[in-house]
């Protein structure tokens, strides 16, 4: 019967696969024909920060930067090598796209283990059908990625506490002769060998989370403590499995730390650098007034959070209702299926009082459109309750499709289509209202697009007189602008060079032909301080954005580009 399950599984999870694969298709071939990959600036910046590993002035891991951790970086390597790939965002589609559909299968496997497939196939709906869901798996977001990985964690622990109740739940004493004891505990040493190889998986897909999102973190403490937990219960704790698994668990953390301290000289650099959250909050707050919404309270903090994931679930009217349901469908899944192991899939609603803390303590707003101050930031991290809410609404069908059966047997597939249809319903209304995460991304990069459609030109201009000139910029602001001039990235100087770069603060006409600088930036304060040599070729604006200025040095070996340009200390001068 085992066996049979299996393979019944199987081939249902195949037909999972082949479906999501045509939606994943789909989807990334619009966000191709409407270019749309690169909308988000942080799409973009993931992409500079895996390119530059391999494309700077000095290649080495220490490029994979601080903030922001390293495993999506990592994944993208072998595909941001192709620059035209990096350059129009197509190298991002591949591990986000691959992470989809391995969420998607997640999401069915494990509905399995509690829903009939037609409750099963209507969790799955609800999470791959999602228009936001759809459209982030074809950019470089780290949103698919952490999805897949809290779901597989999720699939594991299920599975290895079900094999822990099926070893524990055979009493071989009762065996009568040496013959059926040798049967009876086969079963046995094959379920305890599936759950020593599950544990395994659970610490990989932990490590992955935490080299991933922060919320990562949180999940492993959590879930390797509670495995722990059971283990020290049934006297298990001496398990060289568990112990050597709990060393990976706990290193990949201490890794990040160790690497911040030996690449930035704090081990806390990533929390407290100059370009993380903290520092970000503090540059763009106001003096006297909150940061954002939900600034040290949590319980408005946990409204906007929550309000971010029934905008990022379901069509705007319909939110609250289903956000209700998934709640009732949750509890009536917990009634019937909590000695099922039902509460090692709980890990699904983390991100709820993970983002309640984070937006009041943690630097991390979240904007709506719906609330003040009604922009839009951040809002794709409601997404990480999509698969809390699939799964509670699975349940939810289970529960109508039963009732209608008993009631009028021939009817329950017509409830199941129904169903069906609502979920079609609401993406189709999704689709109709313009995905919010889509909006989102598109009013990021509007904002961007004055300085993307300005600078690049003026750019290749100068360095069509000279190809090999070294251009000094920050390329944390507006990444995109080194690939739309069409230039490998080592041919700047940028702040990720670091001791390079602050050699070339010191100094900026002699270190570099081209000076991009942007208002308020380190190249600016530098040029203030250093202007000897520099000359004015062009200003920039956009509404609401830092202005920039483009110099170039007078140096003999970019003396030809320093026609028709403004000398720089004139121009400062004037500006005082």
């Amino acid at each position: 019967m085992a066996g049979s399950r299996a393979g019944i599984l199987q081939g249902e999870l195949l037909w999972v696969l082949a479906c999501c694969a045509v939606l994943s298709l789909a989807a990334v071939a619009w966000s191709w024909r409407h270019n749309a990959m690169l909308n988000y600036g942080d799409a973009v910046a993931h992409l500079h920060i895996a390119r530059r590993v391999f494309d700077s002035r000095l290649p080495r891991l220490t490029q994979l930067g601080s903030v922001w951790l390293p495993l999506p970086h990592i994944l993208l390597l072998p595909f941001v090598q192709f620059y035209s790939w990096w350059a129009n965002g197509f190298a991002g589609v591949f591990p986000s796209a691959l992470a989809y559909l391995a969420g998607c299968v997640g999401v069915y496997r494990l509905a399995r283990h509690w829903l009939r497939p037609p409750a099963a196939a209507l969790a799955l709906a609800v999470f791959a059908t999602n228009p936001n869901l759809l459209y982030l798996q074809t950019t470089a977001m780290t949103e698919p990625l952490f999805l897949c990985e809290m779901i597989w964690i999720a699939v594991w622990l299920v599975e290895w506490r079900a094999c822990l109740g099926f070893v524990s739940g055979h009493d071989f004493s009762r065996a009568e002769d040496a013959a059926e004891s040798s049967r009876a505990l086969a079963p046995a040493g094959a379920a305890s060998y599936k759950a020593t190889r599950l544990l395994w998986l659970i610490a990989l897909g932990l490590v992955a989370a935490t080299f991933t999102r922060y919320d990562g973190w949180v999940m492993a403490l959590l879930a390797w403590s509670a495995i722990g937990v059971v283990l020290f219960r049934r006297g298990a704790m001496r398990s060289p499995s568990f112990w050597m698994a709990s060393v990976l668990v706990v290193a990949a953390p201490v890794i990040w730390f160790v690497y911040n301290s030996y690449a930035f000289g704090d081990w806390l650099f990533f929390a407290r650098g100059p370009y993380s959250a903290k520092a970000i909050e503090i540059k763009t707050s106001t003096p006297g007034f909150p940061p954002h919404p939900g600034w040290h309270n949590p319980w408005v903090s946990l409204l906007f959070f929550v309000k971010a994931a029934e905008l990022d679930s379901a069509a705007v009217a319909w939110g609250n209702v289903l956000l209700v349901l998934a709640l009732l469908g949750t509890a009536w899944g917990w009634l019937i299926a909590r000695r099922q192991a039902l509460l090692w899939a709980m890990p699904l609603w983390l991100p709820v009082p993970f983002y309640a803390y984070s937006v009041a303590y943690g630097s991390v707003p979240i904007f709506l459109p719906t609330w003040w101050p009604h922009s839009w930031y951040n809002l794709r991290y409601g997404m990480e309750l999509l698969p809390a809410l699939a799964l509670g609404l699975g349940f939810l069908a289970q529960f109508v499709i039963a009732a209608v059966r008993d009631f009028k047997p021939q009817w329950a597939k017509y409830a199941a289509a129904v169903l069906f249809a609502v979920v079609v319903l609401n993406a189709a209304q999704m689709l109709r209202e313009c995905p919010l995460v889509y909006v989102e991304g598109t009013k990021n990069i509007h904002a961007r697009q004055p300085m993307y459609s300005q600078i690049p030109p003026v750019l290749r201009a100068l360095l069509a007189r000279q190809p090999d000139a070294v251009i000094l910029m920050d390329t944390s602001l507006y990444p995109e602008i080194v690939s739309l001039t069409g230039i490998p990235l080592r041919q700047t100087i940028n702040e990720s060079d670091l001791d390079i770069y602050a050699t070339a603060l010191s100094s900026p006409a002699t270190h570099a032909a081209i000076v991009l600088a942007f208002e308020g930036g380190e190249i600016e304060q530098a040029i203030h301080l250093h202007p000897e040599g520099l000359t004015v070729v062009q200003r920039f604006s956009a509404p609401g954005q830092p202005s920039a200025t483009l110099y170039v040095s007078g140096t003999p070996n970019s003396s030809a580009l320093n026609k028709h340009a403004i000398p720089v200390i004139a121009s400062l001068r004037g500006s005082q």
